[in-house]
Parts: structure tokens; C-alpha cells; sequence
């Protein structure tokens, strides 16, 4: 089995790469199924459903991290998203759940957990070691494959996740800070890893913003709007090849494609 990891969707740049690219991403990997984190792809801060109806043209489900509320109606639309998880660690007064199980369209279920980081970010979330452990205990016998999407920004706190749950999920993918790492690998206990999946967004930019703006809040150190960056795109993401009978990868290969647009 294939199946395609998508890093953070930004803004419609990002929303049109995807899907311009994904199409000929699934034929040339023979993918079963498209898994993204969404969380930036509304105006780049946050996601709406109708965002999310625009990418299920061609994305399977979604993941989501620290922005998951940054656009305010999405509190309210979240518990009729069927194919998204957000973090499983924050407060369970939150609306949406961090865990669902998925029918892969070829064969078997695959559990999909969104994780959030404590190290540096913004907003304070429980401990994402626990909180993996239990919901571990919670997939059900006959679910072998297990994807986690880890939102965090420290890398020593991903690279500790991936060895933590090495051999017992098969991918560990890391989002968040928007730039592909290139130390994609199988751990030794057969689990596919790597730090940050990158995102989809600006070629030039910075982090999917336009490089003038973010520059000038840099040097002013003053508050400013940070427009989406328009023009070329780039996709990051991964290929995870797994066996849906024993949940072990393959193999993960990065991919990073440039969208005209």
C-alpha cells in the first residue's frame, strides 16, 4: 500500500497546488489513499469547511494542528467534519476528536492521530507521550496501521516521538514548521519517520507568506498583516509504502514538486 503525506496546506496558493499536483502524484505512486494537514488553508491561518470541501476533490482526510481555530466558525462546523482529526492532546472541552479510524479505499482500516507539541508553541496542550500511549490501547485488534501527524515545532521533541512510538504505529510524519527535513527514514523497528513533511505553498515565500511583509515585521518588530504568497508553488509531502497486514513501512520516499500556477 501507498499513501501519499501532505505538509501544511497555506492559503488558496496552497489549496491550488494540491489540486493541480495530486492527481499525477496518485498515478505515478499508485497511491490508495491522500492524507493532508489543512490547518493553514483558509486565507493561511485556520480552516472553514467549504476550504476543506474544495480539497476532497482529491485529499482523503485531513489533519490539523495549533490553528485548527484561527477562523471562528470552524469551532462550530468541526463536529460535522467526518475526515479530519485535530489534536488529540488538547482539552477535551474542545470540539472534534484526534483519533479516528479510516477505510482505506483498497484494503483495511489505517487509524490516523493528530499530535500536538508542548516545546515552543503557542498554545498549551497535555502531553502528547501520554496522550499516544493511551490512544494506542484504544485502536481496535483488527487495525494494524497507525499514522501520526506530530504538529510540533522543536525537532528534538519529534525526533523523541518517532523512536518513542517506533515499531508500534507505522509512520510518524512531522508538520508544523513548513520546511521539509531531510532525514526521512525507517526506524529500526519498522516504522516510517521524518521530521517535518514541509508544506504546500509560495516557492518564494516565507513559511507560504510573501517574503516583503514577513521582512518588514522581522526588522520593525511591529504587528502586520502577512498576505498568502501568490504566484509558483511548492508540494512537500511523502510517499509511505506499508503492509496493511502487519502495519510495518517499507519504505518512505520525500517528494517536493513545483506547481505553475
Amino acid at each position: 500500500m501507498n499513501i501519499l503525506f501532505i505538509g501544511d496546506i497555506v492559503g488558496n496558493t496552497g489549496r491550488n497546488a494540491v489540486q493541480q499536483l495530486v492527481p499525477q502524484l496518485r498515478k505515478e505512486f499508485n497511491l490508495s489513499m491522500v492524507i493532508a494537514n489543512a490547518e493553514n488553508c483558509a486565507a493561511g491561518a485556520g480552516l472553514t469547511n467549504g476550504c476543506l470541501k474544495e480539497l476532497r476533490k482529491c485529499v482523503d482526510f485531513f489533519t490539523a494542528g495549533d490553528h485548527v481555530w484561527d477562523q471562528k466558525e470552524f469551532e462550530k462546523e468541526i463536529n460535522g467534519v467526518h475526515d479530519l482529526v485535530r489534536p488529540a492532546n488538547l482539552s477535551s472541552m474542545q470540539p472534534g476528536v484526534g483519533m479516528k479510524i479510516v477505510r482505506n479505499p483498497v484494503a483495511g482500516d489505517i487509524a490516523v492521530i493528530a499530535l500536538q507539541g508542548k516545546v515552543f508553541m503557542r498554545d498549551s496542550a497535555n502531553c502528547p507521550f501520554e496522550t499516544a500511549e493511551r490512544l494506542l490501547t484504544e485502536i481496535p485488534g483488527h487495525v494494524k496501521s497507525i499514522f501520526v501527524d506530530f504538529h510540533a515545532e522543536a525537532t528534538s521533541e519529534k525526533i523523541a516521538m518517532g523512536y518513542f512510538l517506533d515499531g508500534k504505529v507505522t509512520a510518524v510524519l512531522g508538520t508544523h514548521t513548513h520546511v521539509q527535513t531531510n532525514d526521512f527514514k525507517i526506524l529500526p523497528k519498522g516504522t516510517a519517520y521524518i521530521t517535518d513533511a514541509g508544506m504546500v505553498g509560495g516557492e518564494y515565500s516565507v513559511l507560504g507568506r510573501t517574503v516583503e511583509e514577513v521582512v518588514k515585521k522581522f526588522r520593525s518588530g511591529m504587528p502586520r498583516r502577512l498576505p498568502v504568497a501568490e504566484g509558483p508553488a511548492r508540494l512537500d509531502g511523502c510517499v509511505i509504502s506499508y503492509d496493511h497486514l502487519t502495519g510495518k513501512a517499507n519504505s518512505i520516499t520525500a517528494i517536493s514538486r513545483i506547481a505553475e500556477l
